[in-house]
């Protein structure tokens, strides 16, 4: 903690290319090509901006556990 912050890390394997941001959905199989994030709930995204979404979700949700 510094300044009044607080650093949170998310666990390095944390499936957060291959979780559906909307629904929570993870593909199983999603190669580096696809640079389009596409769930059968019918969500569509960038790939790295639905990471980012996860990414956020999960240090809120570890956040709430401190």
């Amino acid at each position: 903690e510094e300044q009044g912050k607080q650093l949170i890390k998310i666990d390095k394997w944390f499936p957060s290319s291959k979780t559906c941001s909307c629904c929570g959905q993870i593909k199983e199989s999603l190669s580096l090509s696809e640079r389009t994030f596409r769930c059968d709930c019918g969500f569509v995204a960038d790939r790295d901006w639905n990471a980012s979404i996860n990414i956020k979700n999960e240090g809120l949700r570890l956040l709430a556990l401190t």
